[in-house]
């Protein structure tokens, strides 16, 4: 079954994209919860005018997103944690990754930043979808708080 989605869902697609689902997951789960609409050819017409309408405006948006990502690929991040013999007290998340960033003065939601579990000091890297296009790489280090 083609539907519309509404809104981006992943592993799936971005928003705007017609997709081929199963007929099960298109009417029990994504139209219900307002992710996606049946891909009438009425609402394919719609779709077509008003991306149509959009490209100029996506433009501009993919050029400060990666103007953020070289921003952002350049900064250097250091976090401090509670720490004994190198071994973390918890560990680094992506809402911690959020929050250092704004500390710099840069708002990227946590639900954009992918980081492998860092239970240990030492230098990491996290990955940030800013565009559907677009990712950058954070590069950040992490010592023992005194």
């Amino acid at each position: 079954m083609e539907v519309i989605l509404i809104k981006d869902i992943e592993n799936l697609g971005y928003a705007n994209d017609i997709v081929n689902v199963k007929p099960g997951y298109a009417n029990n789960y994504l139209i219900p919860q307002g992710y996606a609409k049946s891909a009438t050819t009425a609402a394919k017409k719609v779709l077509a005018e008003n991306l149509k309408q959009r490209a100029h405006k996506d433009a501009k948006i993919l050029a400060d997103a990666q103007a953020l990502a070289e921003t952002i690929a350049n900064l250097p991040l250091s976090l401090s944690v509670k720490a004994e013999e190198g071994k973390l007290f918890g560990t680094v998340t992506a809402t911690d990754l959020a929050e250092a960033l704004a500390a710099k003065g840069i708002t990227v939601d946590r639900k954009q930043i992918s980081v492998e579990a860092v239970k240990t000091v030492g230098e990491f890297e996290a990955t940030v979808r800013l565009h559907k296009e677009v990712k950058a790489t954070i590069k950040f280090s992490v010592s023992a708080a005194e």
